[in-house]
C-alpha cells in the first residue's frame, strides 16, 4: 500500500568525494534509478535526501546498500534516517552553549541498530572527548571532541567502533544542520 510521501536522509558510510565513483552526481543518480524523487546531496560526504511512500527503513538501507554495489561498486553501510528524526534532534538543542570548532568540534554518531548499545555515559572515551548524551529517537551518540589534539577524534572513532559496532556513521553538528535544512527545502 502507497502511503504519504516521507522525507528522508542516507548517511552512507566511507564515502570519500575523492573517489571516482564517489561524486554526488553518481550518488543521486542511484537514488534516481531506485524510483525516490526530490533526491538531493549535502556536501561531498555521504549525505543523501530523498522522498519515497515507502516506510520500512531497513528494506530501504538494503535495496541502497545493494544498488549501490550494482551501479557503482561501491560498498557502503547505508544509515537512514526520516527527517523528522533529525528535526526533533536538533529541536532538541544538544550542545547548548557551545559553538562547533576546533576545541568544540560537536559531532553525532547515527547507530544503525539500537539494541545492544553500551553505556556511554559511563565509559568516557579520553579526556579530548565527552559524550553528551545518546538520543533515543534519532539513535545517536552525541559528542565533543577537542581536535587540538591531532589523535583525539581518531581514538574517540575508535571507541566508538569498539563500544558500537562497525553500523555507524559520524556527522558533524554542522552537517546534522544542513541536511535537516536540506529535508525541510
Amino acid at each position: 500500500m502507497v502511503g504519504t510521501m516521507k522525507r528522508y536522509v542516507a548517511l552512507l558510510r566511507g564515502i570519500s568525494p575523492s573517489g571516482a565513483n564517489m561524486t554526488n552526481d553518481k550518488l543521486r543518480g542511484v537514488f534516481e534509478g531506485l524510483g525516490f524523487t526530490a533526491v538531493g546531496s549535502v556536501l561531498a560526504s555521504g549525505n543523501i535526501t530523498f522522498r519515497t511512500a515507502e516506510a520500512d527503513v531497513a528494506s530501504l538501507e538494503t535495496r541502497i546498500e545493494e544498488a549501490l554495489v550494482s551501479a557503482l561498486r561501491v560498498t557502503s553501510r547505508t544509515i537512514i534516517r526520516e527527517g523528522s528524526e533529525l528535526h526533533s534532534l536538533v529541536d532538541s538543542d544538544p550542545f547548548p552553549g557551545l559553538t562547533h570548532e576546533r576545541r568544540t568540534y560537536l559531532t553525532a554518531t547515527f547507530l544503525k541498530e539500537a539494541g545492544g548499545l553500551p553505556d556511554v555515559m559511563a565509559a568516557q572515551p579520553d579526556p579530548s572527548t565527552r559524550v553528551v548524551r545518546y538520543d533515543r529517537a534519532a539513535r545517536a551518540v552525541l559528542a565533543v571532541t577537542d581536535n587540538s589534539d591531532p589523535g583525539a577524534a581518531s581514538g574517540f572513532m575508535s571507541w566508538l567502533e569498539r563500544s558500537c559496532g562497525k553500523d555507524i556513521t559520524t556527522r558533524s553538528w554542522l552537517t546534522v544542520q544542513r541536511i535537516v535544512r536540506k529535508l525541510e527545502s
